[in-house]
C-alpha cells in the first residue's frame, strides 16, 4: 500500500509542474481567429513551448482551422475537409518542437485576407535565441573615438641669415692678404717691383759715399 502511494506521489510530482507551466494562447487575443488580421505581428514576441495550447476562437460556420505544412501554407492549399477543425473553440496542444503552420480553409480567407498563422515551438527547457548584437556606430565626440593627428613633416629649410633668403647660405669671406710692403726713407714700395727699386736706391746711395 505504501509503495502505491509513493508511486502516485512521484507521478504527480512529475506531471503537475509540467501542467502548471503550460501556457494557453488565444490566437489573435480579443480579435480571435478572423480575416484581415496580422498574425505574424501577434506571434512575433511570444515564446511557444512544447505542452502549450493554441486556442482558435471564431463564430461557428464562418471559419475553420487546418494544420498544414510549409508549402501548403505558402500557397494556401486547403487539405481535405475532414481534416479541419470547426468547433469555433478549437484547442491544439503543441506536442512537438519545430515550425507549425495553420490556415483557414473557408473561401479565400487565407489567400486574400491573410488568415494564416506560423509559429516556432521550442522544447520545454529551451531558451529563445537572443537578438543578434548590432554595434552602434560611433559619433563625433564619443568616449570610444580616438582622433589621431598626423605627425608634422620634418622641415628641410635652412635657417635664414641676415640679408638673405631662407634658402640662401652665406659663404664665409676670406680677407685678401695684403701685399708685402717696405718703407725706406719715406719711400713706400710694395711687391717685387718695389723691392727692386729699393735695392737700386741703396746702390745709388752707396756710390755717392765712395
Amino acid at each position: 500500500m505504501a509503495s502505491k502511494q509513493f508511486a502516485f506521489l512521484a507521478f504527480f510530482a512529475i506531471v503537475l509542474p509540467a501542467v502548471a507551466m503550460a501556457t494557453e494562447f488565444t490566437v489573435g487575443d480579443d480579435s480571435g481567429w478572423t480575416i484581415n488580421f496580422d498574425y505574424n505581428a501577434w506571434a512575433k514576441d511570444k515564446v511557444f513551448r512544447v505542452g502549450d495550447n493554441l486556442v482558435f476562437k471564431y463564430p461557428v460556420g464562418q471559419h475553420n482551422v487546418f494544420k498544414v505544412n510549409g508549402t501548403a501554407f505558402a500557397n494556401c492549399t486547403v487539405p481535405p475537409t475532414n481534416e479541419g477543425l470547426t468547433s469555433g473553440n478549437d484547442v491544439i496542444t503543441l506536442s512537438t518542437p519545430g515550425r507549425k503552420w495553420y490556415i483557414c480553409g473557408v473561401s479565400d480567407h487565407c489567400a486574400s485576407h491573410g488568415q494564416k498563422l506560423v509559429i516556432t515551438v521550442l522544447d520545454e527547457s529551451a531558451s529563445p535565441s537572443p537578438a543578434p548584437y548590432t554595434p552602434k556606430p560611433s559619433t563625433p565626440g564619443s568616449a570610444n573615438e580616438v582622433e589621431e593627428s598626423p605627425a608634422p613633416a620634418p622641415s628641410s629649410s635652412i635657417p635664414s641669415t641676415p640679408g638673405g633668403s631662407a634658402n640662401e647660405v652665406a659663404a664665409p669671406s676670406t680677407p685678401a692678404a695684403p701685399a708685402p710692403s717696405s718703407a725706406y726713407n719715406g719711400i713706400s714700395v710694395s711687391g717685387t717691383s718695389g723691392y727692386q727699386l729699393l735695392v737700386a736706391a741703396m746702390v745709388a746711395v752707396a756710390f755717392l759715399f765712395v
